[in-house]
């Protein structure tokens, strides 16, 4: 008999006896526990954990969530049960630089992302053509100082009728009103060219450049209000010498944008970022979450 595979996520105050109320509720279910991720905040005094596991006996996810209410009421938990099998609707928005969106196309098309590109949105049609041979819904819709209310609507129009639960702005280079940020809270992801809270705003790799930096690096984070202050979900970074030209740190920061933003679309998608204040707490991949349904 195949068995569903699910993961539960939980957030609660730090307490004795969650990680035993959660694995003795999933054993009593005939649930199988394969991969289990915690951690206690000891400054904030808050809990985190992901579990996931086989339901070896057939219940479903809404019958666990339902028979698990009183667990979590107890302990005070926000909780979600996740089909793994499950791809999340994800709507990417892009401007006029394309790798990070040629990045997220190219594992969506293997299987290497648990997404389902819904549709991509630009304030350009650079990339419609590529878009459109991916068979994905292609959106170009202008912004401009005087039409921005009615272009974030008309954004907005997109990602609730194709029921997106999550928006990749994968270079795109326009700043979200607070209206779109609050609303959308949680649930966008953008990737900053620069290894935050450094070299902010515009142009940050000339910053670099002109302070002599060693080493540049991107910065995936959630989107709030305030500009590029959002919670970090992934970093990484490239060295950089003296000889290396203004040019060449912008041709090098490429890849390593690319590669920041896939990692935090694919954490988030597993369900292994947790808001935690103003940070988030990323657990590790579960094994096998990396394999790809194909090769290229």
């Amino acid at each position: 008999m195949m068995t569903a595979k699910y993961c539960l996520t939980v957030a609660c105050k730090s307490q004795r006896g969650i990680v035993a109320a959660i694995s003795t509720f999933l054993a009593e279910k005939g649930c199988n526990i394969t991969d289990s991720s915690q951690f206690d905040d000891m400054e904030t005094g808050k809990f985190f954990m992901r579990v996931s596991f086989v339901s070896e006996k057939g219940i479903d996810k809404d019958t666990l969530s339902e028979e698990f209410r009183e667990v979590a009421e107890t302990l005070g938990m926000t909780w979600a049960f996740h089909d793994e099998a499950r791809k999340m609707k994800v709507v990417i928005m892009v401007s006029r630089f394309g790798h990070c969106l040629n990045d997220l196309l190219y594992r969506w098309r293997i299987g290497a992302l648990p997404i389902d590109i819904v549709a991509v949105i630009s304030n350009h049609m650079d990339y419609q053509k590529v878009v459109v041979n991916h068979d994905i819904p292609f959106h170009c819709i202008p912004v401009t100082k005087t039409n921005k209310p009615q272009a974030e609507a008309q954004i907005m129009q997109v990602v609730e009728e194709a029921g997106a639960e999550l928006i990749v702005l994968a270079r795109y280079m326009q700043i979200l009103s607070d209206q779109m940020c609050q609303k959308m809270s949680g649930r966008i992801i953008n990737i900053h060219h620069s290894f935050l809270p450094s070299f902010k705003g515009a142009n940050p790799y000339k910053q670099a450049y002109e302070r002599g930096v060693k080493l540049i690096g991107a910065t995936s984070h959630y989107v709030t209000a305030d500009l590029d202050e959002g919670p970090i979900i992934e970093q990484d970074i490239v060295r950089i010498t003296h000889a290396q030209s203004a040019s060449d740190y912008v041709s090098l920061g490429r890849d390593v944008e690319s590669q920041a933003l896939a990692r935090a679309v694919h954490a988030h998608a597993h369900h292994r970022v947790f808001l935690n204040g103003n940070k988030t707490v990323v657990f590790p991949a579960s094994p096998g979450s990396y394999s790809s349904e194909r090769m290229g």
